[in-house]
């Protein structure tokens, strides 16, 4: 694969990506399809005026993912003491469109995606308290978009759980990879099969024709050295960066100390995007709430 710092453009992750797929270390990457219904919710959303009845008739077709909507829009989260939904069209109401939209990705993603690993047993709760989080976040900071932001924290590490499936040895990995402190995570698993989660997580998103600034952010999200530098593209930079902003809230709400990419990237992030140490108190009390109700 290609080294980060040689990846100055989206353009050249995503070549890197394809190249890869066609000859190199991800041609034997099992990638699972993308979901009929997520592809259907995907062109609904990518209208100029999404199609309201579209996604409502998207939401309706699988019972459980209902359930899901409604468990949504009743949260404490959302619902704010008034009275509870029961039906779609409230819940839709409720949520607005882009959270319905993300509930249903989740859901959808959660699905296709299966993890049995008990390394990975806690895998999407912390999927989508991370997509919580940037949203939340980028609900806070002036220009940027609440849908990429929720879609990288959901699909940020999705690259273990297909890894887990078609890479053997890969359980061992995560377990060698955790408890090295000579060298990172992602190099511990580029030693053991020349290729990483950040890279399969990318190849997930350009396989599912998910946004490419997305794609781009989650194959980049454990190359920090030059955040805040590299040309890429300043969107790119500004996801990685409340990437990390959302695992520090995540870990903190979880009684967890800030890990490596924090300790050593963390003043980077906040220089990039401009926040203060407040501002980190602010939005961690703010989120309280939501991160209990995952």
């Amino acid at each position: 694969m290609i080294t980060a710092p040689e990846l100055s453009t989206i353009d050249d992750v995503l070549q890197e990506l394809d190249r890869a797929r066609r000859s190199g270390p991800l041609q034997h990457i099992v990638i699972p399809p993308c979901p009929e219904l997520l592809t259907r919710l995907q062109k609904a959303m990518a209208a100029a005026e999404p199609d309201l009845n579209e996604v409502a008739r998207i939401a309706t077709s699988d019972v459980a993912m209902s359930a899901t909507l409604l468990r949504a829009a009743n949260s404490p989260v959302y619902s704010a003491g008034g009275a509870a939904v029961q039906t779609i069209g409230q819940a839709m109401n409720r949520l607005g469109l882009q959270h319905t939209a993300a509930v249903m990705t989740g859901f959808l993603a959660r699905g296709a995606l299966r993890v049995n690993a008990p390394q990975l047993q806690r895998f999407w709760e912390r999927s989508t308290k991370r997509g919580l989080a940037m949203s939340h976040l980028a609900e806070r900071l002036p220009g940027m978009s609440s849908d990429l932001a929720h879609t990288y924290g959901l699909f940020c590490h999705v690259g273990m759980p297909v890894m887990v499936q078609s890479v053997k040895g890969y359980l061992g990995t995560m377990v060698e990879a955790g408890a090295r402190i000579d060298r990172s995570y992602v190099q511990t698993e580029n030693a053991n099969h020349r290729t990483d989660h950040a890279v399969v997580g990318a190849l997930v998103c350009r396989l599912w024709r998910l946004a490419p600034t997305v794609t781009a952010a989650i194959r980049l999200h454990h190359d920090l050295d030059s955040l805040g530098e590299r040309s890429a593209d300043p969107e790119v930079n500004t996801l990685v960066s409340v990437g990390l902003l959302a695992e520090w809230l995540m870990r903190r709400h979880e009684a967890l100390d800030p890990d490596a990419d924090w300790v050593a990237h963390g003043a980077a992030a906040m220089d990039w995007l401009d926040v203060s140490e407040g501002d980190l108190l602010t939005w961690f009390e703010e989120l309280q709430e939501a991160f209990d109700a995952v």
